[in-house]
């Protein structure tokens, strides 16, 4: 009988992860909230896979049945020129639930995939136009995935700098942490500084040749960036007077991470663009999306246009089975609405971390929360990336994981730790969460001390 934990270090090649003397945990089940690994410890799983999960882990069995009846009547055939009746009804259950005025969609296996076509249509919807522009804009620190164009438009220094020279051309501005900047600042003060530093941008790179500004609904990487009040009325203001597509980057933040099916409509961001994947089938198989508008798609109802573009397997069949499964039973088990009537009580629950020495900050919306941790409360100081290396991996991440929870500790701006259950999690998680969290933290302070 093959030894998985042997095998795995001998043959596996992990994603994210420091191979050296390194032992992969084998999760071999899920249930509700919660994995368990080849030795039977059980874990609450508060990162949702990541940030992936909404319905939980115990639908396995009527996920299947969809993709089984898929597999018997059509295991596989392309989008290239050819539809199937699976991706036409997601296509259209997608309508149904986007932001208003989106309603074309063209399928794509994940994330990245995703963000990768929203640029690449986005330049050539401006073909299509007669105009020539290719940048685009996003945030710093903000995360948008891995293939070589979303790894471009990252904001992220340490992710892209192994890979450069990557694709021109893409211009970084300001995200929307508060944390960290004046006490005195007021709301709107700050709403109108962040729009002033996009619209110098993109003046400064020349307003004719950006194609696409990307903006994740709430901001992942740094520890769930909440906008300012304001703040997406004015980049769509923005974006309206220089003629540039505004992208939402929902891979995280749509069916329902946030309390509504599309972050878009909960902040009122009104894209011409959404990329999404991750929740779409809750991830029980790989599939992603980007919906465009009735405008977006317009140029390419010419005789000869066409979007030259496509993945194998985007829309496979058995996919978007699943992806259907899996919005009906959210509808049928009022995920979204969950979601929604405990928000406040989860929220309620991580602030009472706030009262730790080593806790600076609680943000997000939803079931989408990180906490920063700061060597000094008063001050709001940060730790210095040795400190932080030694803070997150060397004790946070490792006890947590000891004492059963998944959860995430992130280095990619300043150090937080993000809370992103299933979307089914309740007041007994929470509780969990919350426990291990006051637990853990309480003896990284007393360890630096």
């Amino acid at each position: 009988m093959l030894d998985l934990a042997t095998a795995a270090r001998d043959h596996l090649w992990l994603h994210f992860t420091r191979m050296h003397g390194y032992e992969a945990p084998v999760i071999v089940r899920g249930e509700g909230c919660y994995v368990e690994d080849v030795g039977g410890k059980r874990y609450l799983d508060a990162l949702a896979g990541l940030f992936a999960v909404q319905i939980g882990y115990s639908h396995g069995e009527e996920m299947g049945q969809a993709a089984l009846a898929q597999m018997r009547e059509l295991p596989f055939y392309t989008n290239w020129s050819y539809a199937h009746p699976r991706a036409i009804e997601l296509a259209h259950e997608l309508a149904q639930l986007a932001p208003g005025g989106l309603d074309r969609v063209f399928f794509v296996s994940g994330g990245s995939e995703a963000v990768e076509s929203a640029w690449k249509l986005a330049r050539q919807y401006y073909i299509g136009r007669g105009e020539r522009r290719w940048k685009a804009v996003s945030r710093r620190t903000a995360y948008h995935g891995t293939t070589l164009g979303a790894l471009s438009i990252n904001g992220i220094p340490a992710l892209r700098a192994p890979f450069e020279p990557l694709v021109p051309d893409v211009v970084h501005v300001r995200n929307t942490n508060r944390y960290h900047r004046p006490p005195h600042e007021t709301e709107e003060e700050f709403t109108a500084f962040l729009l002033e530093d996009l619209e110098s941008a993109i003046v400064q790179a020349g307003p004719e040749t950006v194609a696409m500004v990307i903006l994740e609904p709430v901001q992942n990487a740094g520890g769930s960036y909440t906008p300012p009040a304001g703040y997406f009325g004015g980049v769509r203001e923005i974006c309206d007077r220089y003629g540039i597509l505004l992208c939402a980057d929902e891979v995280i933040t749509a069916f329902g991470r946030l309390g509504a099916w599309f972050g878009s409509d909960k902040y009122d961001i009104r894209p011409d663009l959404v990329t999404c994947a991750k929740g779409l089938s809750s991830a029980y198989a790989p599939i992603g999306a980007v919906i465009a508008s009735a405008h977006v798609f317009e140029p390419f109802l010419t005789e000869r246009a066409m979007y030259a573009h496509g993945v194998t397997f985007g829309g496979h069949p058995v996919s978007c089975a699943v992806a259907l499964k899996n919005l009906e039973i959210m509808r049928r088990e009022r995920v979204v609405e969950n979601v929604v009537e405990n928000e406040e009580a989860f929220r309620s629950r991580l602030a009472t971390l706030l009262d730790l020495p080593i806790v600076g900050d609680l943000r997000g919306a939803g079931y989408f929360w990180a906490l920063e941790l700061v060597k000094d409360k008063d001050t709001r100081e940060t730790f210095s990336p040795d400190e932080s290396e030694s803070l997150l991996r060397g004790f946070v991440s490792r006890e947590l994981f000891a004492r059963g929870l998944i959860c995430r500790a992130d280095d990619r701006g300043d150090p937080v730790v993000q809370i992103s259950p299933p979307l089914i999690a309740g007041a007994a998680e929470f509780d969990q969460i919350v426990g291990i969290l006051g637990d853990v933290l309480q003896e990284a302070a007393e360890h630096r001390s």
